[in-house]
């Protein structure tokens, strides 16, 4: 898991050094029948 507020990896739901809440570090896994690829395309590049 990583504190999305400063970055550490903690092992748990919230981050040991500023007490964020934490997510997870990996992406997410690939599919061609992706449903919501267009929009994150859209929300990362602002086509």
């Amino acid at each position: 898991m990583k504190c999305r507020a400063c970055g550490a990896y903690a092992m748990g739901e919230k981050c040991p050094k500023c007490g964020g809440k934490t997510g997870t570090a990996h992406p997410p896994r690939y599919s061609p029948e992706d449903k919501w690829a267009k929009y994150r395309r859209e929300a990362k590049y602002g086509e």
